[in-house]
């Protein structure tokens, strides 16, 4: 047995914060020398961190009264790890982002910049409505720019993004300069 199991991290007392910042692993010079790599993943060994995670994501959008959520969009991968849970409690539906390619049917792209080079987006056509607030969540706020794309589809889908939620934001890269115009909610500041 690894010892992970669905309770680890968790003392008496011990923070959401602290629980989370526990899980995180550092590995240096990944993926390419000279990145300091947060790896995530271990927060996903421990169903209830995932589950109080998720619920104060939710109580943290609900806190920014932008009224109400019509759906919760989530990138791929690991927005696709939290976006269901926190539909589900949100009673909403789950739209995906996924790269160009993976999904069938009609969909709109954008291109965009990323940390470590460029790559493409998709959503498909019949996803949103027009007017649907939504909330874009992933597990990350790097420079900002995943997130920024997933805004585009949703604009190019006239959605209107009223929050973009994420767990972890690196803020020495300043991401939430390319994400201005909208709220960010993130859990866990480096």
């Amino acid at each position: 047995s690894s010892g992970i199991n669905a309770e680890w991290p968790l003392r008496p007392g011990m923070s959401l914060i602290n629980r989370l910042k526990e899980c995180v692993k550092d590995v240096p010079d990944f993926p390419r020398p000279g990145i300091l790599f947060k790896d995530i993943m271990p927060v996903f060994r421990n169903a209830n961190l995932v589950h109080d995670t998720c619920n104060e994501m939710v109580q943290e959008i609900k806190k920014l009264n932008k009224g109400s959520v019509d759906a919760i969009v989530g990138i791929e991968a690991r927005g696709f790890l939290l976006g269901p849970i926190m539909a589900q409690i949100l009673g909403v539906p789950f739209v995906a982002v996924r790269k160009k390619g993976k999904l069938p049917r009609d969909c709109v792209s954008v291109k965009y910049e990323k940390e470590y080079g460029f790559d493409e987006f998709e959503m498909q056509m019949d996803s949103l409505k027009e007017n649907e607030n939504v909330v874009i969540v992933d597990d990350l706020l790097a420079t900002g720019g995943t997130l920024d794309a997933a805004k585009q589809l949703c604009s190019k889908l006239n959605a209107k993004v009223i929050a973009h939620c994420v767990i972890f934001e690196l803020e020495f890269l300043n991401g939430r300069e390319k994400l201005k115009d909208t709220d960010v909610v993130s859990l866990v500041k480096y």
